[in-house]
């Protein structure tokens, strides 16, 4: 009994080592991924004037060093003259004022394909019953492991 006592005792001491045990060879991803719009053809650059009725293509390259899994686009008033962390340009902004009709455009996109890196073209047609004045146009990337990062760009819709 007592032998039979040690050998399952040894056996649930190899068990439990065994599944605590480690695999080094994985590794962590602790790379955010990347969003550009500064190249030719990302869109908006700062400070761009968009015109309400006019179809545009938000563009924007976004990489990462293991995987890509989504992104997002969110075009939003700025009339408070709020700012963002990452605003690449200084905009001459119009007075603050109250929004009555603003844009709100908030889509987020799936990648698939286990890219690297990928080009994103959203075509919007800016309303013509919406509010003209300050916007901002914020991009965000996330990676497989959940990384995000984020850009945001000043524009203005004009008439």
């Amino acid at each position: 009994m007592k032998s039979t006592l040690k050998y399952f005792y040894c056996l649930s001491i190899l068990l439990v080592t065994g599944a605590c045990s480690s695999d080094n060879s994985v590794e962590i991803d602790e790379e955010k991924p990347t969003i550009t719009i500064d190249y030719t053809g990302g869109f908006p650059q700062g400070c761009a004037v968009l015109t309400k009725g006019e179809t545009y293509n938000f563009r924007a390259m976004v990489t990462d060093n293991d995987e890509l899994a989504a992104y997002s686009i969110d075009i939003h008033h700025n009339f408070d003259h709020h700012t963002h962390d990452d605003q690449l340009a200084e905009c001459e902004l119009e007075p603050i004022k109250q929004s009555v009709n603003p844009l709100i455009f908030v889509e987020n996109y799936t990648i698939e394909g286990g890219l690297t890196s990928y080009e994103f073209n959203i075509s919007v047609t800016i309303p013509n019953d919406i509010d003209t004045g300050d916007y901002h146009c914020a991009y965000s990337v996330t990676d497989v492991t959940g990384w995000q990062s984020r850009t945001s760009i000043d524009i203005k819709i004009i008439e």
